[in-house]
């Protein structure tokens, strides 16, 4: 074994091995407390003293007593994330807590031991919500343990919470809420208060950051010892590495290769498979992974809302410090179709119309808010001569739209591919979209630009080796199962099953030929379909799943791994509860074992779920 060399230091190998285990050995804490140790030592030996012990008593000189740090508390930021946001969050601030000697201890709740939850002192919490009020998927074991009769009391836990979430739902960082709640309940005192953010997140995330580093670096009593790495062994954050200069904040200009209608003739619905060209990117991603489109709002859409409004498009105006026209700015930089509480209140403001929209309590404007878009609103209340940059202060930005990758790298290489169902309906008695399902559907053709970005998704992964997998998906949901089976054909793997439902046979069976194909050649295992228009009476993928009961269970104890992707408000939980039912039934045991069976699973990382 070679030790390794460090400038001005040079280790033998024998000592390099003593190092090696006593630092497999430690605890965080022990870790904290043996840096400043040695430092000590160091100190003393430089200044010939040698009373320094190491033994049980740990004799110090009063030189080396004099580095050493006291007892300081332990730091532990925890994320839970949907999206990746509240992840990117809790990485930077470890980053800025590291730098200032504070040590923290950076983890996904995913990855979360509960049990060290009463062992905790200082826990800063970066969550975002899902759907009304709901937890990240990732967070889901956390929060029912907090909030069971099992969480411990934590009289002795400081903490401070950092909530996204979206203006636009009723239940506002309803999961921050909830949290913050629960942790009152139970004894933990605040470190400050919590704060809520919405999709324009990043100001008030950067304060927050700010104000608690700055409180617990200000609480340390003695200087800390050289800042060490911040622990990444469980944080949940993918260990796949893309090219830093190609991000969310910064996006490559990728071009479409092809467009194509998957959806066959007299489908109701219109599904396109979509072709982006990642080469010069340096942007990698594994299957399960996500690509960030940064979509611009529909022209006729910009063209509308400038007529309402009576206002210039060549207008100037200033986003994010930098100079634009009004037409660049309603483009390309802020949301103008969905309207939220804080436009109404923007709006009622600015037009003497707020007593109209106070008056409605939260379920009036909620379904006020669903019923109509900014343009909507504008048109029932106009107001004219107004400053442009008073308009767009009242806007969100413009939030990037994520999509299942629909393809593998070992099969596609430098390509991504995503299905789209572009979302349309009448509002009004005009046609609308969806603003990036749109811009995908209509103007992305062949040879255009899309601004793209890869966001990770650690937790719906391809077993490491062959297990068997499950895939259950219903719609575009069948997409990350497409990259699924190009890596496992590429690079092989175990036996794989997929349910899919869709509504016909012939308009909407997505990918079909490939299914065959795989089906034929044996990189497919399996496959039941269930095509809910085609029978008098509506057959889902939950009753496919109920009708191969005995090999599904089967297959679980065997090993294998289960994914569920579409929809989170009724797919997803019908075919989790149908899954509670296939085990209760098939293992003989109560429904509460069942929930926990699953429960397991989903601790091991057998159970895998990206709904939206």
């Amino acid at each position: 074994m070679t030790a390794p060399q460090f400038p001005g230091v040079a280790l033998t190998a024998e000592q390099w091995q003593l190092v090696e285990a006593l630092g497999s050995s430690l605890t965080p804490e022990q870790a904290h407390w043996i840096s400043g140790y040695f430092a000590g030592f160091g100190s003393a030996l430089s200044r010939g003293n040698k009373t320094v012990a190491l033994s049980p008593d740990v004799r110090i000189s009063p030189a080396a007593a004099q580095t050493e740090p006291t007892h300081s508390r332990t730091l532990t930021i925890l994320h839970i994330s949907e999206t990746g946001n509240s992840t990117e969050l809790a990485t930077r601030l470890a980053a800025s807590a590291t730098k200032q000697g504070l040590n923290p201890v950076l983890i996904s709740a995913a990855d979360y031991k509960i049990r060290k939850l009463k062992d905790e002192q200082d826990l800063l919490i970066i969550t975002s919500t899902h759907g009304e009020g709901d937890p990240p998927q990732t967070g889901m074991e956390f929060f029912e343990f907090i909030e069971s009769r099992k969480a411990p009391a934590l009289p002795g836990l400081r903490y401070a919470i950092l909530a996204l979430g979206d203006m636009s739902y009723e239940h506002f960082c309803g999961a921050g809420k909830r949290l913050d709640e629960r942790f009152e309940v139970l004894g933990a005192k605040r470190l400050r208060p919590r704060v809520d953010c919405d999709v324009d997140y990043e100001e008030p995330a950067a304060a927050w950051s700010t104000d608690i580093l700055k409180l617990l670096a200000a609480e340390r009593t003695a200087t800390a010892p050289a800042p060490v790495s911040v622990s990444t062994t469980a944080t949940g954050i993918s260990q796949q590495t893309n090219d830093a200069t190609y991000s969310k904040r910064n996006p490559f200009p990728a071009t479409v290769i092809d467009s194509i209608t998957l959806s066959g003739r007299g489908s109701p619905r219109e599904t396109r498979h979509i072709e982006i060209s990642l080469a010069d990117s340096g942007l990698v991603y594994e299957p399960g992974d996500a690509l960030g489109i940064v979509a611009h709002n529909d022209p006729a859409v910009v063209e509308a809302l400038l007529k309402a409004l009576d206002m210039d498009s060549g207008a100037p105006v200033t986003v994010k410090g930098q100079s634009a026209t009004l037409h660049e700015a309603l483009s390309e930089s802020f949301e103008i179709t969905t309207a939220t509480l804080r436009f109404l209140d923007h709006w009622g403001e600015l037009t003497g119309t707020s007593d109209i929209f106070t008056a409605k309590d939260s379920t009036e404007r909620a379904s006020f808010l669903h019923d109509n878009h900014i343009i909507d609103i504008i048109r029932a209340y106009p107001l004219k001569g107004l400053d442009p940059q008073r308009f767009i202060d009242g806007l969100r930005p413009l939030q990037p739209r994520l999509y299942s990758i629909a393809s593998s790298l070992a099969a596609c290489p430098d390509e991504a591919h995503i299905t789209v169902a572009p979302v349309r309906y009448q509002l009004h008695e005009e046609m609308r979209s969806g603003v990036a399902s749109g811009h995908l559907a209509d103007r992305a053709i062949a040879d255009s630009v899309l601004p793209v970005y890869i966001q990770n998704n650690p937790h719906f992964r391809l077993p490491a080796s062959d297990e068997p997998i499950i895939m259950i998906g219903a719609g575009t949901g069948i997409a990350p199962y497409r990259a699924f089976m190009q890596e496992r054909e590429a690079n092989g793997g175990g036996r794989s099953w997929l349910f899919f439902g869709e509504r016909n046979f012939r308009a909407d069976f997505l990918y079909q030929t490939e299914w065959q194909e795989w089906l034929k050649n044996g990189v497919l295992t399996k496959m039941e379909v269930a095509f809910s228009r085609d029978t008098a009476e509506k057959i889902y993928v939950q009753h496919r799943i109920r009708e191969h009961a005995h090999d599904v269970y089967a297959w679980l104890e065997e090993g294998a791994y289960i994914y569920l992707c579409g929809d989170a408000a009724r797919m997803a939980p019908d075919v989790h509860d149908t899954l509670v039912t296939v085990i209760e039934e098939q293992a003989s045991v109560q429904r509460e074992e069942a929930e926990e069976y699953l429960r397991d699973l989903q601790r091991d990382g057998r159970y895998q779920r990206d709904v939206y």
